[in-house]
């Protein structure tokens, strides 16, 4: 998913393998960019599993939680979506720690491990029918 306030902003959906840079848009938000395009928001699906380059950093001026994650892999998510008009787009790491992704640090380097499993292309069992 993109985040609210990226709806303005070129989007294209994450493909497992894709290499992903953390970047500030114009809308003033946080999000991801492929490093080819950074005028293209990707956005990623809530349950992709994701690896960093090298541990996540946080903005320094965000004041109640400066400094790096110990962590390189996270799960994205979405959080506040009771709250339409806030960020949604967040990291989960290993620890149960959440970071909104329009807090991260800009040019970090990730890439798309796994998406989320859907329900799409699967059949769903028909009951068995009773024998007469």
């Amino acid at each position: 998913m993109c985040d609210y306030s990226l709806h303005n902003v070129k989007t294209r959906p994450a493909k497992v393998g894709d290499k992903l840079t953390t970047r500030l848009f114009e809308t003033r938000t946080g999000g991801f960019c492929a490093p080819e395009d950074a005028s293209v928001a990707v956005c990623v699906l809530p349950g992709t599993e994701l690896s960093f380059t090298e541990e996540v950093r946080r903005l320094r001026s965000w004041p109640w939680s400066r400094g790096t994650f110990k962590h390189r892999t996270a799960i994205f998510r979405q959080i506040n979506k009771e709250n339409p008009a806030t960020h949604h787009d967040a990291l989960e790491f290993p620890d149960g720690k959440i970071v909104l992704l329009t807090f991260l640090e800009k040019g970090q380097q990730a890439t798309v491990l796994q998406l989320p499993v859907t329900q799409q292309g699967f059949r769903v069992p028909e009951p068995e029918k009773a024998k007469a």
